[in-house]
C-alpha cells in the first residue's frame, strides 16, 4: 500500500493525546463513608473492573478513529499493475479539441459535450492539484498558465467552438512549452480527448513524445456519418453582365459514407432567393450543379449557397461575392509613324468603342507610360516595329503578372527585337515571312475548330449546314508554339493563344498579319469582332467569389495602391487588420489564427468590407472556414495503438463512451484507491465510542 500524500501521516502522532488522557487521570476523588462497609466493598470491586474495561475500549475507539482520519487525508491506494500510471503530483495538462468536427453526435450529444463531461469527472481525480493546464484550440494566453481543478472546471464550462483547426504536433509542441517553464525535468502527464480527424491531426507517425512524459490519448471513437460541404463556387463566364442570364457553378462533396439523394440547393443574392436545384451524391463522391441567376445591377453582390445538413452545421452555408459588369480596361499601343484614325489602325479602336462592357484607351508606344498597365487586362500592340528597352520590360512583368497580350505585327518587323521578346514570353522562335516593298498573296483561312472553347457562343448551332464565307490573309511571320485559334489552308498559324511562360501567367494572343486591307480582309470580315471580343473575355482574371480562413496568405488585386496605406477587414463591430504588404498591384495579406486575435474578438463566416486608411472600401469579399473538418474519417483506437507502439510513454484510452470512465482510468493508472474506506472506518470507531460512552454504564 502506497500514500498520495505520505506527509499527512506525522498527524499519527496525535494518537499520544488520547493515551496521555488515559494514563494520567488527573480528576480528584471524593471519599464517602457508609455504614455498611461490607456491601460496599463487594460493589467496589465490581465497578473498578468494569471501569477499566470500559476505559480501554473508549481508548482504542480514540485512537483507531485519529489514526483511520490520518489515513484518509494521507489517500492511501494499491499501485496499478501498470508501471507508467497515473499521478496527482507535477504538471497535468489537459487538452479538447473544440474544432467544428467536434459538431458531430453519439447518441443525441455532440462529442464536445461528450468531452467536456469526462473531463469534469477526471478532474476530480486532481481535485488537490495545483498545477493543471487546460489548452484548446483557442491557444489563448489564458490557457499558458497552470491552475487549480476548480480553475480549470470554470473554464471548461465556458469553451466554444474554434474556427482554427490545430495538428496534434502543434498541441503537443503547446504544451511542452508551458512543462518545460513549470517543471524542467521533471516527470508531466498529458490527457488528448478528440476525435482525431486524419485530416487535421497531421502525420502522426512523425510525433514523438517525450520520455519525461506521459501521454493519456482519449479517443471519442467517432463514426463516420453524412456531410456535405461546398467545394467549390466559380462563375460560368469571366464576367457577369446586369439584366442577362448567369450561371454559377457549385460542386458538393460528400464526406460521409452514406448516399444522399434531391439535396435541396438553394441560391441567395442580397438575401433573396434565386434559384433552387437538387443534387444526388454517392458516398464519398462529388457533384457539380448550375444555378442560373440574373441581377439588375452593377457593383458587388452578396451570394449564399445554402442546404440542409446534420448534425455536422458549420459548413451548411457557403458565402461568395460576385461582381456585375466589371469593366475590361484595354490598352493599345500603335507605332510612332502611324496614327490610330488612319488605315488599320482604326479597327480596334472602332471595335471596343461600341460596347460600354469596354475601357479603351490608345497611346503612342514610345511615349507610353509603363505605369498604366497596373491597371490593364488586355494590352493590344499593334504594327510596333521592334520593342526594346523599359517597353519590353514591362509587357514582360505584366503578362508574368496575369495580363493578356496582343500582338498585330507591322508590315515589317524587327526580327532582331521581337525574337527575344517573344521567347521570353513563351512563344519561341519566329521567322520572318515579308520583305520590305512587296506584300505576299493572300491565302484564304481554314473553317475554325468550333468545339474550341474560344468559339463558345460565336457560332450558331445550325453552322453545320451553312458554308461559312472565311477572309483571307498574308501572313508577315510565322512560329510554331502556342495553341491555333485560326490556321491559314496552308497549314501557317494565323491567331494562335498561348500562356505567356508561366502557371499563373496572362494570355499571349499571336497574329500572322496587320490589320490593313493590304495584307487580307480578316478585319472587315464578321468574324473579326467575335475573336476581338473573345480576346477581351479571356483577359479578364477570374473572379475570386470567396476565400477561406485556413488560407495562410491570401492575394487581393488593388487599384492604385500606396505602399504606406494600411487596409483592414470589417464586418459589422469587428475590425481586423492582418500583417499585409503591396506587390505591385496585388495585396496580400496573412489571414490571423484564433489566438491573435484580441480579446473578444471572434472570427465568423461572412462578408468582410476590405478598407483602406482612409476608411474607404475597395472591395466586399467573402470568407468561408476550410473544408478540412468536413471530412469524415477519423483514427481509431486501434489505429491510434499501432502508430504510437513503439513509444512507450503513450497509453490510448477507449473507454470514454463507457460510464466509469474515471473509474476505470483510475484503477488501470493510480491503482485502488483506499482512503474512503479508512474515513468510513473513522465514522465507525467515532459511532462506537458514542455508544461505548452512552450504553456501556457499570
Amino acid at each position: 500500500m502506497n500514500f498520495l500524500y505520505p506527509s499527512f501521516l506525522f498527524g499519527l502522532m496525535a494518537v499520544s493525546v488520547p493515551v496521555a488522557i488515559h494514563l494520567f487521570n488527573f480528576r480528584r476523588t471524593r471519599r464517602v463513608f457508609f455504614t455498611n462497609v461490607a456491601l460496599l466493598r463487594n460493589v467496589q470491586t465490581e465497578t473498578k473492573s468494569f471501569r477499566r474495561l470500559k476505559h480501554w475500549l473508549i481508548l482504542a475507539c480514540r485512537c483507531l478513529f485519529l489514526a483511520c482520519l490520518v489515513l484518509a487525508f494521507a489517500q492511501p491506494f494499491i499501485p496499478s499493475k501498470n508501471k507508467l500510471g497515473l499521478s496527482r503530483q507535477g504538471v497535468t495538462s489537459l487538452y479538447v479539441d473544440n474544432s467544428y468536427s467536434m459538431q458531430n453526435e453519439r447518441n443525441a450529444k455532440r462529442y464536445l459535450d461528450i468531452a467536456i463531461s469526462k473531463l469534469d469527472e477526471l478532474l476530480t481525480l486532481f481535485r488537490n492539484a495545483t498545477s493543471l493546464q487546460l489548452l484548446t484550440n483557442d491557444f489563448s494566453a489564458a490557457e499558458q498558465q497552470a491552475g487549480t481543478a476548480e480553475l480549470v472546471r470554470d473554464r471548461v464550462a465556458s469553451i466554444r467552438f474554434a474556427h482554427t483547426p490545430r495538428t496534434l504536433e502543434t498541441v503537443y509542441r503547446r504544451q511542452r512549452n508551458l512543462l518545460s517553464s513549470l517543471n524542467p525535468g521533471g516527470r508531466n502527464q498529458l490527457f488528448w480527448f478528440s476525435d482525431f480527424q486524419k485530416s487535421t491531426a497531421g502525420d502522426l507517425s512523425r510525433l514523438k513524445i517525450d520520455t519525461t512524459d506521459q501521454l493519456f490519448i482519449v479517443p471519442l471513437d467517432a463514426q463516420s456519418t453524412k456531410n456535405i460541404y461546398v467545394d467549390s463556387v466559380w462563375l460560368s463566364t469571366p464576367f457577369i453582365r446586369e439584366m442577362q442570364n448567369n450561371s454559377l457553378n457549385v460542386k458538393l462533396t460528400n464526406a460521409g459514407k452514406e448516399a444522399v439523394k434531391n439535396l435541396p440547393i438553394r441560391l441567395y443574392l442580397d438575401d433573396t432567393q434565386t434559384s433552387t436545384a437538387s443534387a444526388v451524391l454517392a458516398p464519398g463522391g462529388s457533384s457539380t450543379v448550375s444555378l442560373n441567376f440574373n441581377v439588375i445591377s452593377k457593383g458587388y453582390h452578396r451570394g449564399r449557397i445554402v442546404f440542409e445538413d446534420f448534425p455536422i452545421t458549420f459548413d451548411n452555408q457557403y458565402f461568395f461575392v460576385i461582381e456585375a459588369s466589371p469593366a475590361v480596361r484595354i490598352v493599345h499601343l500603335y507605332d510612332q509613324k502611324a496614327s490610330p484614325s488612319n488605315g488599320a489602325l482604326g479597327y480596334i479602336d472602332a471595335v471596343y468603342s461600341n460596347d460600354s462592357l469596354f475601357v479603351r484607351r490608345s497611346f503612342n508606344a514610345q511615349n507610353f507610360d509603363v505605369g498604366q498597365l497596373k491597371e490593364t487586362d488586355l494590352v493590344v500592340l499593334e504594327g510596333v516595329t521592334g520593342v526594346n528597352g523599359t517597353l519590353r520590360t514591362e509587357l514582360e512583368n505584366f503578362v508574368r503578372q496575369g495580363g493578356s497580350l496582343a500582338i498585330i505585327p507591322p508590315a515589317n518587323p524587327d526580327a532582331g527585337s521581337y525574337g527575344p521578346f517573344l521567347r521570353t514570353l513563351g512563344v519561341g522562335s519566329i521567322q520572318i515571312t515579308s520583305t520590305p516593298g512587296s506584300t505576299p498573296s493572300p491565302i484564304p483561312l481554314a473553317e475554325p475548330d468550333k468545339r474550341n472553347p474560344f468559339f463558345r457562343d460565336v457560332f450558331q448551332q445550325g453552322y453545320q449546314s451553312e458554308p461559312l464565307n472565311l477572309p483571307s490573309e498574308s501572313p508577315v511571320w510565322r512560329w510554331s508554339a502556342g495553341a491555333r485559334l485560326l490556321t491559314l489552308r496552308d497549314g501557317s498559324p494565323l491567331l494562335t493563344q498561348s500562356k505567356g511562360g508561366g502557371k499563373s501567367a496572362g494570355n499571349v494572343y499571336m497574329m500572322a498579319s496587320p490589320l490593313s486591307t493590304a495584307y487580307g480582309n480578316l478585319a472587315e470580315h464578321a468574324l473579326f469582332v467575335p475573336v476581338m471580343y473573345k480576346m477581351a473575355a479571356a483577359s479578364v482574371r477570374a473572379q475570386q467569389t470567396a476565400y477561406s480562413f485556413d488560407d495562410n496568405l491570401i492575394t487581393i488585386p488593388v487599384s492604385n495602391p500606396s505602399e504606406r496605406s494600411v487596409y483592414k477587414l470589417k464586418r459589422d463591430k469587428l475590425e481586423i487588420i492582418p500583417v499585409q504588404r503591396v506587390v505591385g498591384n496585388q495585396l496580400l495579406l496573412e489571414m490571423p489564427k484564433s489566438n491573435e486575435l484580441a480579446v473578444g474578438q471572434e472570427i465568423e463566416a461572412g462578408y468582410y468590407a476590405l478598407q483602406n486608411s482612409a476608411g474607404k472600401t475597395e472591395q466586399l469579399l467573402a470568407f468561408n472556414h476550410g473544408n478540412q473538418e468536413s471530412a469524415m474519417d477519423y483514427y481509431s483506437a486501434d489505429e491510434l495503438r499501432r502508430i504510437f507502439a513503439n513509444q512507450p510513454g503513450v497509453e490510448v484510452f477507449d473507454s470514454i463512451q463507457d460510464g466509469d470512465f474515471v473509474q476505470v482510468l483510475e484503477e488501470q493508472n493510480l491503482g485502488k484507491s483506499l482512503w474512503k474506506y479508512f474515513l468510513l472506518a473513522a465514522l465507525a470507531f467515532l459511532l462506537l465510542e458514542v455508544g461505548l460512552v452512552r450504553f456501556m454504564k457499570s
